[in-house]
């Protein structure tokens, strides 16, 4: 059976709450799982001890079991030091599409043509 370690929402619209729950890979997110091992409220500060609390034996259990956490289920795990933080890959989204830069290319030209154009005079 291919387990997760993963989050299961819950809470009330607009008001998220999550529950840190092992589960088999081909259930819901929010359906059946095998057992909650800890929380997540979002809503909470970050630096606020209630925001990510788990239960470190059954976490290490489930792992041992070969469990594998999602990405952000890893996180919390790197920041307990529980798993050793991996490398991740800057995706780049911020960056602008292709035709959004040739766009921004051809008003700096524009602009820059303008700009010298009251100079010649």
């Amino acid at each position: 059976m291919a387990m997760k370690l993963r989050l299961a929402r819950a809470g009330s619209k607009k008001r998220p709450f999550y529950r840190i729950v092992a589960a088999d890979s081909r259930m819901p997110r929010d359906g059946r799982y095998l057992e909650k091992v800890g929380i997540y409220n979002p809503l909470l500060p970050k630096d606020s001890e209630d925001r990510v609390r788990m239960d470190m034996e059954r976490v290490q259990y489930w792992l041992d079991q070969g469990a594998l956490p999602t990405d952000r289920v890893s996180r919390f795990l790197e920041a307990s030091g529980v798993i050793a933080k991996k490398e991740r890959a800057n995706l780049k989204k911020a960056v602008p599409g292709k035709k959004a830069q040739e766009r921004a290319e051809e008003k700096a030209a524009k602009s820059a043509a303008a700009a010298e154009a009251p100079a010649d005079e």
